[in-house]
């Protein structure tokens, strides 16, 4: 009996030694950082009076949007390259909950993130090489050069010329002299893809936070497209691009091709121009950076919706004071959920921020 207890008296010893040893392991794992799951919307939001003058000085309590007819939150607001403002501690619905810590404790993005993610503007210039810039190649190079230089320094630049295929000469960067002789570098080359080519561009200028350009300069309509336009529209609204077309009087022989261009920089927030002479480009390039100049940009997190499909947007101006002014954004989105850490928010490396 006496061997038995001893027995049972070892037993019970080794299993609390091995018990205590695994609580004092358990209690040596790190905790798991916090990711956040974020689902913001930025709108790019252009201001004009029945003159086409821009309408400074507007506060974030001028607008109001809406989401599928419901009622959106202003979460950041910036003017122009100002630094963006916090408008409220808006975290998404329920729907798109934050991860939380063990004691459920909601995190949020510190301002500087927010900041992060809708400052400045990244603007990708594609510039026509097929067979139709043959004339007037050099001028349409002089027009785009002066434009890049235009732009504030907050801006980064990235140049892309296409002609059957896209040539990516100069990736974003602050660096001007670098696209610069990227410009002066291309060449007049073969049949235009415009389409197939402004597809991979939108992709490209999606991967990247904050407001998001693509400028087209087209000497002549698409010839060698099998995208749909009405594809490359849908990608630049539903990830946030707004694109802007610079034309010649080529592309307005065509009258498919010119209501294309209209239709497709209408729906993403943009503007099309159609030049005459090289002096037309100029101005409709001085027109873009203006435009640019004196966007608004709102950000908010979308309330509980059902429609995993396309949802409308609706920005209106509150005031009658302010009825009078034309507002010109896109028109909606289709849901492609972004995931962001609070760590990786400030990476380098780009990603996909807000939609």
């Amino acid at each position: 009996m006496s061997t038995t207890r001893a027995f049972l008296y070892c037993y019970f010893s080794l299993g609390l030694f091995f018990f205590s040893g695994t609580r004092t392991v358990a209690q040596q794992i790190p905790e798991r950082h916090i990711r956040i799951v974020v689902d913001m919307v930025q709108l790019n939001v252009a201001v004009t009076d029945s003159k086409g003058n821009y309408v400074i000085g507007l506060h974030p309590s001028d607008f109001a949007i809406t989401e599928d007819r419901i009622p959106q939150k202003i979460a950041t607001f910036e003017e122009g390259n100002e630094p963006a403002q916090r408008v409220a501690d808006t975290a998404p619905p329920d729907n798109q909950p934050l991860a939380a810590s063990a004691d459920q404790q909601d995190q949020r993005l510190s301002a500087a993130d927010l900041s992060m993610l809708v400052a400045g503007a990244n603007v990708l210039v594609l510039f026509d090489t097929s067979n139709y810039m043959y004339r007037g190649f050099v001028f349409a190079q002089d027009a785009i050069a002066d434009f890049i230089r235009s732009l504030e320094n907050a801006d980064k630049v990235a140049f892309y010329s296409y002609s059957r295929d896209l040539s990516r000469v100069a990736p974003l960067t602050s660096d001007r002299s670098r696209v610069l002789r990227g410009v002066r570098a291309t060449v007049a080359g073969d049949d235009a893809a415009l389409y197939n080519c402004l597809l991979l561009a939108v992709k490209d200028a999606a991967q990247y936070p904050g407001r998001k350009v693509v400028v087209v300069f087209s000497n002549g309509p698409d010839n060698a497209s099998v995208v749909p336009p009405e594809d490359v529209a849908e990608l630049a609204e539903s990830t946030g691009t707004a694109i802007y077309m610079v034309s010649t009087a080529e592309a307005q022989l065509e009258p498919i091709s010119t209501a294309v261009f209209e239709r497709m920089t209408a729906a993403t927030g943009g503007k099309a121009y159609f030049a005459r002479t090289w002096k037309d480009e100029k101005q409709a390039f001085a027109s873009i950076r203006d435009d640019l100049e004196h966007l608004y940009s709102l950000s908010y997190y979308p309330r509980p919706n059902p429609n995993r499909g396309w949802r409308t947007i609706k920005v209106k101006l509150v005031g009658q004071q302010f009825q009078k002014y034309h507002v010109r954004t896109r028109d909606g989105y289709r849901p492609q959920p972004s995931r962001f850490s609070s760590e990786s928010a400030s990476a380098s490396l780009p990603g996909p921020g807000t939609k």
